[in-house]
């Protein structure tokens, strides 16, 4: 069993800035791709930031210049640093992670239940 657990969204005014984390636990063997999804009221959830075990880091052209993406594989934890956060950035974040549970197994895609971050004056 594979945990995903968001924290640090909130209400913010325009402009502001929030660091959203998330944590891994459980059976986990390897992390590999890690990342950051959401999805605002009648939209699809859509990818934010992701992060390869590496380091190599895609960011969506909405957030670029904003927002940066990083992690800590020693402590099973990916970051999301968002600056300038505008009302349009308003949704629920979803952590998201490709886990490999086991010497034997494959990977496998595991949610965090998300985290609301609402950007208003």
């Amino acid at each position: 069993q594979v945990q995903l657990v968001e924290s640090g969204g909130g209400l913010v005014q325009p402009g502001g800035s929030l660091r959203l984390s998330c944590v891994a636990s459980g059976r986990i063997f390897r992390l590999n791709d890690m990342g950051w999804y959401r999805q605002a009221p009648g939209n699809q959830r859509e990818l934010v930031a992701g992060i390869t075990r590496d380091g190599w880091i895609n960011l969506a052209d909405s957030v670029k210049g904003r927002f940066t993406i990083s992690r800590d594989n020693a402590k099973n934890t990916v970051y999301l640093q968002m600056n300038s956060l505008k009302p349009e950035d308003t949704a629920v974040y979803y952590c998201n992670a490709e886990v490999v549970g086991s010497y034997y197994s494959g990977g496998m895609s595991y949610w965090g239940k998300g985290t609301l971050v609402t950007v208003s004056s």
